[in-house]
């Protein structure tokens, strides 16, 4: 059952026909096979550049679409519902692609941006680290400079993609200046020096590879430096006030496609001579997981309007990543329930989506750093 949407015009409603129908034919059908095999999916990205859905919210000059974060989200959205692997790593691209885009130079820009939005150049973006992860500024990855290059080593971890990626938007210490002394890098997956570990062993999205980056002695060109020394970590907060916004609308993708295919269950499961649906027990708990996917899906789009407006977005950004990821974790919870003993089974994909529902509440972010970042709105108000 698609989502019901209001679209801004009949452009975005073409093209999330088009999406739609990617998702259903080509993402879809390999889900279930490709989680179990722990298959990462790399040709589905080159599809979606193809398709040109890796660039919606950049702009033409670039290769992008030039599309309202609002349409990108919802886009994205089908996308996750269909596969969360896949929603994810979109997510995942579109934020490593944010530092170039908003803060590199023309000449940066021109060089790479096309082929990263093309569909040729996946990204994954490396800021946390083993000791680093909710306290960013705490950081201790260094570069050093030597001439026209940065020597560069220490380990990010928790990244998404690593060892897939093509590149990764790297934030690294220049100096010991605390949250001022970090930069941005964007290092080419060929880099000498640079290497994946083995990959984490996960709950959930398995398709997707997480792993740590070591960086030993690595040498990157100042060149491939994005915005001056120093202005890594506001680069890098920025980034994430609009990647969290990526992960809730993945987040709904994934309660949505838990809540259709609990409906799906429900219309057809018969007990005591009828279809479990006419059991107001539940009629209800259906509902309750209908209220929390709309409600969520509400919140997502009004960050992402206040953002295509120039309006200040981050306590909103924070308010949907929340609503959207706990709600998530409630809905898929709610339809495994729903579908009772099968659900509790790999027949039926509602066990896959309760534990891949786990981990947006973690990354972009822990949830409780959202709150923390919600109540410091409400007291600088």
């Amino acid at each position: 059952m698609p989502a019901d949407r209001l679209l801004p015009t009949p452009e975005a409603e073409d093209l999330l026909a088009r999406v739609r129908e990617i998702a259903r034919d080509e993402l879809k059908p390999r889900a279930a096979a490709a989680e179990e095999a722990e298959q990462f999916p790399r040709d589905a990205f080159t599809l979606l550049g193809k398709s040109g859905l890796l660039g919606l919210p950049y702009a033409e000059r670039w290769g992008g679409a030039d599309l309202p974060y609002e349409v990108y989200l919802q886009a994205l959205e089908e996308v996750a519902a269909a596969w969360m692997t896949v929603g994810v790593g979109l997510s995942v691209h579109t934020m490593s692609c944010y530092a170039l885009a908003h803060y590199g130079t023309d000449e940066q820009r021109e060089q790479w941006l096309p082929d990263m939005l093309g569909g040729s150049l996946l990204g994954a973006y490396a800021l946390s680290e083993t000791q680093a992860g909710s306290d960013a500024a705490a950081l201790s990855t260094r570069a050093r400079r030597d001439g026209d290059d940065y020597v560069v080593n220490g380990t990010k971890a928790w990244i998404t993609h690593a060892g897939v990626a093509d590149f990764y938007t790297t934030m690294v210490r220049t100096s010991d200046d605390g949250g001022h002394g970090i930069s941005c890098l964007l290092v080419d997956s060929s880099t000498p020096g640079l290497s994946a570990a083995a990959r984490e062993r996960k709950m959930g999205l398995t398709g997707s590879p997480t792993a740590q980056m070591i960086f030993d002695h690595a040498r990157v060109p100042v060149s491939r430096r994005i915005g001056d020394e120093g202005s890594g970590l506001k680069i890098a907060l920025s980034s994430l006030s609009s990647g969290r916004l990526g992960i809730a609308a993945c987040a709904v993708g994934l309660a949505q496609a838990a809540l259709d295919e609990a409906v799906a269950y429900a219309k057809g499961r018969t007990q005591f001579g009828k279809p479990i649906i006419e059991f107001q027990g539940l009629e209800f708990l259906l509902a309750d997981m209908a209220a929390t996917v709309e409600s969520a899906r509400a919140t997502y789009l009004d960050a992402a309007r206040r953002r295509d407006r120039g309006l200040d977005f981050q306590r909103q950004s924070s308010i949907a990543k929340l609503v959207a990821t706990d709600g998530a974790m409630k809905v898929t919870t709610d339809a495994v329930q729903v579908l009772g003993g099968a659900g509790y089974t790999r027949d039926f994909p509602v066990e896959r989506y309760m534990r891949e529902a786990k981990v947006p509440q973690i990354f972009e972010g822990t949830n409780q750093i959202q709150r923390m970042v919600i109540a410091r709105a409400l007291k600088a108000a």
